[in-house]
């Protein structure tokens, strides 16, 4: 069993990985932050400094590279 939250629990088959994403709709815009599956880590991202965002982003992906390419099914 894997633990899922306060008192729950699914099966290790049922786990999914979570992914948190940080958008921008241009270089040093305004920052959307997202989940998918990991709540408590999208409050703890969104609790962050801008400037704390933007070192991650640039420490990851410098040149603010549109990512949808590499992320998109198929």
């Amino acid at each position: 069993m894997v633990e899922s939250g306060p008192g729950l629990t699914q099966t290790a088959a049922m786990a999914k990985p979570g992914y948190v994403y940080i958008m921008t709709n241009r270089r040093n815009g305004t920052l959307y932050v997202g989940v998918t599956g990991d709540l408590v880590r999208e409050k703890h991202i969104k609790a962050w400094k801008r400037r704390w965002k933007l070192e991650l982003i640039e420490g990851v992906n410098p040149a603010w590279r549109d990512l949808w390419a590499d992320i998109a099914p198929g």
